[in-house]
C-alpha cells in the first residue's frame, strides 16, 4: 500500500453542482483536497465554502485553457489558445514538444491571472493542475512546474498507473514527469484515477494522488470515472482501506520541515 493518498476532486467552481458535490465529499472525508477553476461562474460561491474549516488551505488551482473565458488579455490574440470571440480554443497538439515565444509568455501571463485571482479572493492555492490535463503538453507542463516552484507548491505528475498504458506513453510520461519534479520539486509519486485503484494495483510505497469527479450528493458518491451508479465510496476503500488520506498542503509541510531538518 502507498505511504499516503491524496483523493483530489477537479472541477471546484465550474457549476454550483460542483460546488454542492465537492464540499459533501470533503464533509463526509471522501476526498481530502480539490483545485478550483477561476474563471468558472461559481468561482466566488467555491472561494466562500473553502472558507469552511474542512476545506481551508486544502483547495488548489485547476488551471484552465480549455473551457471558458481567460482572464488575462495576451492570450485573447493568440489563436493557438483562443477563438476570434475570445473564447478559449486549444489549438495545440499533446505530443507539442515547443510553443513560441509568444505564446510561452501568453500562457505564463493567463496562470498568473488565474493564480491572482484565488489569491485575491482570500483562496491561495495550496496546488496546482489542470483542467483536461493541459499541463501535460510539454511546453505547457514546464511553465506550469516553474511557476509552482516560485510560488513554493505542488504539482500534479502526469498518470503513470494503469492498464491502458502502452510502452510509448509510458516512456513519455516518465520523461515528462522527470522534467515536471526537476522543475517544481514537490510532488506525489503516483497519479491514477478511481478506475485504476479499482483495475489495478496500488503502489506499494511513496504517495499517490487519485484524481476525481465526484458526480453525485449522499453517502454514495459516484465518479465521473466510474460506470454509472458505481460507488466511489467503496472503490476508494476496497482498494485503500487504512491508507491515510492527506492534502497537498499537508505533502508541501514534510517536504519543508525535511528540508529545514537537513539544514
Amino acid at each position: 500500500m502507498p505511504r499516503q493518498v491524496i483523493v483530489n476532486a477537479d472541477d471546484f467552481g465550474l457549476s454550483a453542482n460542483e460546488n454542492a458535490v465537492i464540499f459533501a465529499a470533503f464533509q463526509a472525508g471522501l476526498i481530502s483536497s480539490a483545485t478550483a477553476m477561476a474563471n468558472m461562474p461559481a468561482f466566488e460561491a467555491a472561494c466562500t465554502m473553502a472558507r469552511h474549516p474542512t476545506l481551508q488551505g486544502r483547495i488548489g488551482l485547476h488551471f484552465n485553457l480549455t473551457y471558458g473565458r481567460p482572464l488575462s488579455q495576451a492570450i485573447l490574440g493568440r489563436r493557438t489558445f483562443c477563438d476570434g470571440n475570445g473564447v478559449f480554443d486549444l489549438n495545440l497538439p499533446r505530443h507539442s514538444l515547443w510553443l513560441g515565444r509568444a505564446d510561452r509568455d501568453a500562457v505564463r501571463a493567463e496562470l498568473q491571472a488565474q493564480w491572482q485571482r484565488c489569491v485575491d479572493h482570500d483562496m491561495r492555492p495550496s496546488h496546482i493542475d489542470s483542467h483536461q490535463h493541459v499541463h501535460n503538453i510539454w511546453p505547457i507542463g514546464e511553465i506550469v512546474a516553474k511557476f509552482a516552484a516560485e510560488q513554493g507548491v505542488p504539482i500534479r505528475l502526469a498518470r503513470n498507473l494503469g492498464l491502458n498504458l502502452t510502452l510509448p506513453k509510458r516512456l513519455f510520461k516518465g520523461l515528462l514527469n522527470g522534467r515536471l519534479q526537476s522543475l517544481a520539486r514537490v510532488t506525489a509519486d503516483y497519479v491514477c484515477t478511481p478506475v485504476d485503484v479499482r483495475n489495478a494495483s496500488v503502489p506499494s510505497d511513496g504517495v499517490l494522488e487519485i484524481v476525481a469527479h465526484p458526480t453525485r450528493l449522499g453517502v454514495d458518491f459516484g465518479d465521473a470515472y466510474l460506470d454509472s451508479g458505481e460507488s466511489l465510496s467503496e472503490v476508494l476503500e476496497q482498494g485503500l482501506r487504512g491508507v491515510a488520506r492527506v492534502s497537498y498542503a499537508d505533502l508541501n509541510r514534510e517536504e519543508t520541515q525535511g528540508a529545514t531538518a537537513l539544514e
